[in-house]
């Protein structure tokens, strides 16, 4: 069965079944509220933490490398924050650790020893000489 069509199929069953035992627990006037506080404080925390990763690109950036991972991190903010808007206590869950820059930098160890190694660029270059031809002489 294709991945995405089994996600959206179990994610809100997932939601739901959480949503039915944590209301069981707290009631449903808390559970509403933790997800409304969980959203807002999530997007927060996101915002700061983009500003983060934004001011550590630009860092990169004036000394003149790459921000690759930077990049990811800002990616995953953005999707983390979605997350966090989404109501439910899974996708919160999810969305709090992928904002968390020691959890995002476990997700992420992967791409940053692929992306950060310097590849020699000169072997793609094929040396050469050029003249300016003037059309008037």
């Amino acid at each position: 069965m294709n991945t995405i069509l089994l996600l959206i199929i179990l994610i809100p069953i997932i939601e739901i079944y959480l949503f039915i035992e944590i209301g069981g627990q707290i009631g449903a006037f808390n559970t509403i509220s933790l997800i409304f506080i969980t959203a807002i404080v999530g997007v927060l925390y996101a915002r700061y933490e983009g500003f983060n990763t934004l001011k550590s690109g630009m860092t990169q950036l004036v000394r003149n490398e790459l921000p690759v991972y930077e990049i990811i991190s800002g990616a995953a903010l953005a999707f983390a924050a979605l997350l966090l808007i989404i109501p439910g206590f899974a996708t919160d869950f999810l969305g709090l650790l992928i904002i968390f820059p020691l959890t995002r930098k476990l997700f992420f160890k992967k791409f940053k020893k692929e992306y950060s190694q310097k590849k020699n660029i000169k072997e793609d270059f094929i040396e050469g000489e050029s003249e300016d031809i003037d059309e008037k002489k």
